[in-house]
């Protein structure tokens, strides 16, 4: 089983990916010089993934700005918690403000609003 990150890590994960990926896609546009139509294609997609990126990174900074910052009981540094459920950033303990949920198996699924 794959180790659990907080979700502020994971929204920057994705975002650094969308730079590799679109420096793949322009990368491999070089490979076509003798078609100056596709190779701006590839330029262009390129571009894009990395617009994208940057919008992530905007939003997900700004999503960080309004994070409840909690300290960790396991490691005791400060980290930043997005739904009623979340990973420490540091040591990856699992953590929640709800009492109805302390003691229980993390399961990311108590973060969607249809729980019975």
């Amino acid at each position: 089983m794959a180790k659990n990150s907080s979700k502020i890590n994971k929204i920057r994960t994705f975002a650094l990916s969308l730079i590799f990926v679109g420096f793949i896609v322009m990368y491999a546009g070089v490979y076509f010089r003798t078609s100056p139509i596709i190779m701006t294609i590839f330029m262009l997609l390129g571009l894009i993934f990395i617009i994208a990126s940057t919008i992530v990174y905007f939003w997900i900074g700004m999503l960080s700005t309004k994070a409840l910052q909690v300290i960790c009981p396991n490691c005791g540094k400060p980290t930043k918690m997005l739904g009623r459920v979340d990973m420490c950033m540091h040591c990856r303990e699992p953590l929640t403000l709800d009492p109805n949920l302390e003691g229980k198996d993390f399961d990311e699924s108590y973060n969607r609003k249809s729980q019975k």
